[in-house]
């Protein structure tokens, strides 16, 4: 049998399988295949796992529990977990070269929160407080959250503000990170929309922070490591890195030297989807001195591991090794600066003016309408964005004035520079066709006709770049 009967015939049992249970959840899966093979992905956090990556979740290992690690585990019986953890954790520690890995996150805030938690308890002694004691979480006040961290020392965060780019778990007070941790920001300098490292320094000097956080979820430019590791030493801080969006590009080594977060990093977290192809989880890198704190992440903060989810990220790390990975990653990059380049050429406003890495931010506020209505217009378009904050956005995190888009998941289909200049020409299209609803900032007018013609372009666009082409269902 060939490996496409191979996998077409794992795909379809699957699917008769649950659709002897429930033929909605079938017939929802089907769609989804579907929908992603006729539409434009370009949400910069998303990509295509591959067939091994995906039918390695669906086993018999999810139905183990394996709280601890490699050998020293809470259930008996966890023998064939060990195996999968420690090949995960081999292909890791190879792929990025890292002293030390730990595959157990379930996602990337896990991962984070896994990372916090080792640095407080290796920088920080952790008092017994009893008062705090059976008490969930939201029913704290500000006020006890604030007596809290002083108890711990009145540990700081400084991470990139959102509206720069940075995510929620870097501070940020809807996150338990924002609760943790008394947080400050650093930005980026208006006139480039680029990191400004020496406002980064003077902060970091005036805040004295426990902990500086690298790494972004829409910032369209390399970050320098080596210096923000230079300014955390300088005052005495944890540097700690998450990325969770990048992994791919320093897997594939497109990100080097000063660039690579992992020989200059304290402790790095990721993310194993988005560039790096793999399922939905977290892992956590760290130099040997915090070794022993991360590997109590479970029961610390995590709860047992998804043994069947390690055995993917296995498979996909494996993937990465690849020499053919590396090419991937640096084809990722090539079509982000087409994509951008082409927009641009058209008159699209670009925050920093462009892009280094996987993502483009597009300042939709010249076209009068919002991120949120932009999102809408393309998704009518079958063109799949996502809205999202730019620097000093006056819309705000829910409505926003940007559009993020990323290539990963295109250049995994094998879409080229050549393509990415023809989907500036949609999105461009639809944005300038596009206007707002009187009084609102989330209905829109687009002519259907338009956005048909457009779904069409981007159907036929796709046609030469089948989606799992090996997989008919």
């Amino acid at each position: 049998m060939s490996e496409l009967n191979a996998e077409s015939t794992a795909f379809r049992a699957a699917l008769d399988v649950v659709r002897s249970v429930e033929p909605r959840i079938a017939d929802a899966i089907t769609k989804e295949l579907h929908d992603q093979r006729e539409s434009l992905k370009l949400i910069a956090s998303e990509n295509y796992a591959s067939p091994a990556v995906l039918l390695a979740m669906g086993n018999w290992l999810s139905d183990k529990y394996a709280e601890g690690t490699i050998g020293r585990r809470f259930y008996a019986g966890c023998q064939n977990v060990d195996t999968v953890e420690a090949v995960a954790v081999e292909h890791a520690k190879a792929l990025f070269d890292a002293p030390y890995a730990y595959v157990q996150p379930h996602s990337g805030i896990d991962a984070n929160l896994v990372a916090y938690w080792a640095i407080l308890a290796d920088r920080v002694e952790v008092p017994h407080l009893q008062k705090f004691e059976k008490r969930q979480v939201n029913d704290l006040s500000e006020a006890e959250w604030a007596e809290l961290r002083a108890a711990f020392g009145n540990q700081r965060m400084l991470g990139m503000s959102l509206d720069a780019g940075g995510h929620l778990t870097h501070g940020f007070r809807p996150n338990i990170s924002g609760k943790m941790f008394d947080q400050r920001s650093y930005g980026v300098d208006p006139a480039t929309g680029q990191i400004d490292y020496k406002a980064l320094r003077d902060t970091a000097k005036e805040f004295q922070p426990l902990i500086i956080v690298g790494g972004y979820s829409a910032y369209p430019r390399k970050v320098n490591f080596a210096t923000m590791r230079e300014i955390a030493d300088e005052v005495g801080a944890t540097f700690m890195v998450d990325m969770a969006h990048f992994a791919g590009l320093v897997a594939g080594k497109v990100f080097t030297g000063d660039y690579n977060p992992i020989p200059h990093a304290h402790i790095v977290t990721t993310t194993t989807h988005k560039s790096l192809r793999g399922p939905r989880g977290g892992a956590v890198f760290a130099q040997p001195e915090l070794a022993s704190q991360v590997d109590r992440g479970c029961p610390m903060v995590l709860g047992g591991p998804l043994s069947h989810v390690m055995a993917a990220k296995a498979i996909a790390f494996a993937e990465a090794r690849d020499p053919s990975f590396q090419t991937y990653a640096q084809n990722i990059v090539d079509n982000s600066q087409a994509l951008a380049e082409g927009l641009r050429r058209r008159g699209v406003q670009l925050v920093s003016g462009g892009t280094d890495n996987h993502l483009v931010l597009i300042d939709v506020h010249p076209f009068g309408i919002t991120g949120r209505q932009a999102e809408a217009a393309l998704l009518d378009s079958e063109i799949v964005t996502n809205r999202n904050a730019i620097p000093q956005d006056p819309n705000g995190a829910w409505y926003t004035s940007g559009i993020r888009v990323g290539t990963p998941a295109l250049t995994s289909r094998g879409l080229g520079t050549a393509e990415m200049d023809q989907i500036a020409e949609l999105i461009h299209t639809v944005l300038s066709n596009t206007s707002p609803a009187e009084g609102s900032k989330a209905k829109y007018v687009l002519d259907p006709a338009l956005a048909d013609r457009v779904s069409k372009q981007a159907t036929e666009l796709l046609a030469p770049f089948p989606l799992y082409p090996s997989v008919t269902i």
